[in-house]
């Protein structure tokens, strides 16, 4: 699975400019999300579709697949929680 390219990110817009909106976070590229000096969430791309690799408490990573709307809402969700 390789990182989400321009196209993909385009189809995310939306999402990463209500990410870039967060309190803390820095995009050091474009899709790729830090929290202080640690990348947190990045986005992949592969023929089942698109997802999001958000990196938990504890240091783990969870894949989240965000093609819907409603899978892009928890993965607001989960980047509003590890920002607080």
């Amino acid at each position: 699975m390789r990182h989400a390219g321009p196209a993909a990110l385009d189809e995310l817009s939306d999402l990463l400019e209500e990410l870039r909106a967060l309190p803390g976070v820095q995009e050091k590229s474009r899709g790729v999300f830090y929290r202080r000096s640690k990348a947190f969430l990045h986005f992949h791309e592969d023929p089942k579709g698109l997802f999001a690799d958000v990196r938990g408490p504890d240091g783990e990573w969870e894949r989240i697949e965000v093609t819907d709307a409603e899978a892009r809402t928890a993965v607001l969700a989960a980047a509003t929680r590890l920002t607080r």
